[in-house]
């Protein structure tokens, strides 16, 4: 994997760039039929037409991969075919195929695909699967120090945490039913062992190092212009109004309100606090902590 750049034909190809998708097993491949699903698209609207979710619209047309986050398939050889690119997500995909004990049929499945995971490796799940990259344990059976990501928070409800491309999190022990994670925001956080985690580091590490160069980019990802709350009405926005160019008045927000830069939004008593060792990193100084 890395980052190809252009030749500056144009002004939108000047400093742009793109991934050389060089761990993508065939390009040409298209995702496997019985594993996509069509995605009804809303433009951010809610079921009165009305935009809940600002600056949705437009975009590329996508099929969405059925990903299995679960991976409850326990004491099964799963045998990597492709390396895939996934629209949907900033990470790369990988198709597996095993044959079902059950019935004796050929099954595929979409995973997360971790680094270094390649056509022709196996994988497998379970409390007796080896601590190896793309395998899914409890992790009550992950050494400690393990770098691991798709985290479970409730034991059999799927992997909800670190699935971003290049995001891993770091087991620091497990004892007494209880695992403690530090999660890539700097989090430590406490969770039930029996939830399992994969090993390894989320593929696509150079994801964030691509620049889109022009705006066009970004609307074939279904964003659209935002405006700034200052150029507009009072109506419209808290910060609109005011004679010339004001600065606002207050502490940037949303339109509804909702603090821009660091306020604290999450409530005070959420029982899922408890769980929290220690708050992630402040990215203001000064900032107060729930």
């Amino acid at each position: 994997m890395g980052i190809r750049y252009y030749k500056p034909v144009t002004p939108g190809r000047r400093g742009a760039s793109v991934s050389d998708f060089a761990e993508i097993t065939d390009r040409k491949k298209q995702p496997e039929k019985s594993l996509t699903v069509r995605l009804t698209r809303t433009g951010g609207r809610n079921h009165h037409g009305k935009i809940t979710v600002r600056h949705r619209g437009g975009g590329h047309r996508k099929i969405y991969r059925i990903i299995d986050f679960k991976r409850r398939l326990d004491d099964v050889e799963m045998k990597v075919t492709h390396i895939e690119y996934d629209p949907n997500r900033s990470a790369r995909i990988a198709l597996l195929e095993y044959d079902c004990p059950e019935s004796g049929k050929l099954v595929k499945v979409y995973i997360l695909a971790p680094n270094g995971l390649k056509a022709g490796d196996t994988v497998s799940n379970g409390a007796n699967a080896e601590p190896t990259v793309g395998n899914c344990l409890p992790m009550s059976k992950i050494p400690q120090g393990t770098e691991i990501h798709n985290i479970e928070m409730q034991p059999g409800r799927g992997g909800q945490l670190v699935r971003s491309a290049g995001n891993y999190a770091v087991l620091n022990a497990s004892e007494k039913g209880w695992a403690q994670v530090t999660l890539p925001s700097g989090e430590v956080r406490r969770l039930p062992s029996d939830c399992r985690a994969t090993i390894g580091v989320v593929s696509n590490a150079d994801h964030s190092k691509v620049v889109l160069g022009k705006a066009g980019r970004t609307r074939w990802k279904g964003r659209r212009p935002h405006v700034r709350g200052t150029v507009m009405n009072p109506v419209a926005h808290p910060m609109g109004g005011g004679e010339g160019r004001n600065s606002g008045g207050r502490h940037p927000c949303s339109p509804t309100g909702k603090l821009a830069k660091g306020g604290n939004t999450r409530k005070r008593r959420k029982p899922s606090s408890k769980a929290i060792i220690r708050r992630r990193r402040s990215r203001r100084y000064g900032q107060k902590k729930l």
